[in-house]
């Protein structure tokens, strides 16, 4: 004779369908991104084919779309990405150190968290407003008449606008504006990560704040800040909004600083040094343009377009993974 089930038995079995349901939905809805995912790789890939080739990496833009090439956008956004990356990362490790490591919690630290999380979460538009009025124009502090600054660097001279007007530089601080709270908070939560006790072990073995923080917090915290530039610089790369609102150019036959091909780097010192205060367009620019031109082949261009940036999203990414790991491969505690 089967004996009743007791009341634990009956809510216990109720708990456990639940947790099946629970984990059925969130494996529906990791399959359904997965699937959205793929069909719009398909459809972007199907569109591409016969487009994407060799002439299409290495040739400008063109009013007939089958001669029409990403060279100028391709070039672009690594510029703009090696500039973004080299004036928000410094910034913003050094930020979050101070924030964790220097500053008390006291009311200053809790207003610059509160406006760090209200400014990650600013609209990527306003970010382009600030940046026409900060970089491209400095408040027309100039007036009508910009300034050029010369500067002999023995191989050219240089000659530096002010205000920066529609350049890479601009472009590469404005895009800074806008990933460097996630940078910050990112950064401040690796830190938070490490152990309290690596560094009062450091501090009992007679290092200084500075060592301490040098040698054992900064390595440990690496592979986290690492993620959280990964996810920044990633934002950076599709963004659009802040790059027409400072006037980045929309059909361009040149590249920044001449520079066209990885020789060029070295046979050209003098367009290396130009790159950073000429015009741009970018691949976020190009591929807008190219969808909104009325003939249908440029349909297939701009989806050609889509999967070079998402190629170089995908290399950024894997070497950016790759630091990450090698950092964690050092961490013994």
């Amino acid at each position: 004779m089967n004996k009743p089930k007791s009341v634990f038995e009956s809510r216990l079995a109720a708990r456990h369908r639940q947790g099946r349901l629970f984990g059925a939905v969130c494996m529906a809805s990791t399959w359904f991104g997965i699937g959205v995912l793929v069909v719009l790789l398909a459809g972007v890939t199907w569109q591409a084919a016969g487009w994407l080739n060799w002439s299409f990496l290495t040739n400008f833009d063109s009013r007939h779309p089958e001669q029409a090439g990403i060279l100028a956008g391709l070039w672009g956004s690594l510029w703009l990405i090696l500039f973004t990356t080299l004036f928000s990362v410094p910034v913003g490790v050094g930020a979050a150190l101070y924030l964790e490591e220097y500053e008390s919690n006291g009311w200053l630290q809790r207003l610059i968290q509160v406006n760090l999380s209200n400014l990650a979460g600013v609209p990527s538009i306003v970010y382009g407003i600030l940046g026409l009025t900060v970089f491209v124009r400095m408040f027309g502090v100039f007036g009508s008449q910009p300034k050029v600054v010369a500067l002999s660097l023995g191989f050219t001279d240089l000659e530096i606008p002010l205000p920066f007007g529609r350049t890479v530089i601009a472009a590469a601080l404005t895009l800074t504006l806008l990933i460097l709270p996630v940078v910050i908070v990112a950064a401040q939560e690796a830190l938070r990560a490490v152990p309290s006790s690596i560094r009062t072990a450091s501090y009992a073995l007679g290092a200084t704040k500075w060592q301490t923080i040098r040698h054992q917090v900064l390595p440990a915290a690496a592979p986290g800040i690492l993620t959280g530039v990964i996810l920044a610089v990633s934002r950076a790369i599709g963004e659009t909004a802040p790059l027409v609102m400072i006037g980045a150019l929309t059909y361009v036959a040149f590249t920044p600083g001449d520079i066209s091909s990885p020789t060029d780097i070295i046979t050209n010192p003098a367009g290396l040094a130009e790159a950073p205060f000429d015009t741009f367009t970018a691949l976020p620019i190009q591929i807008f343009n190219w969808v909104s031109r009325p003939k249908t082949e440029y349909q297939h261009v701009a989806a050609a377009g889509i999967l070079v940036l998402l190629t170089v999203l995908l290399v950024l990414n894997g070497v950016a993974i790759a630091l990450r790991h090698r950092y964690q491969k050092r961490i013994r505690w």
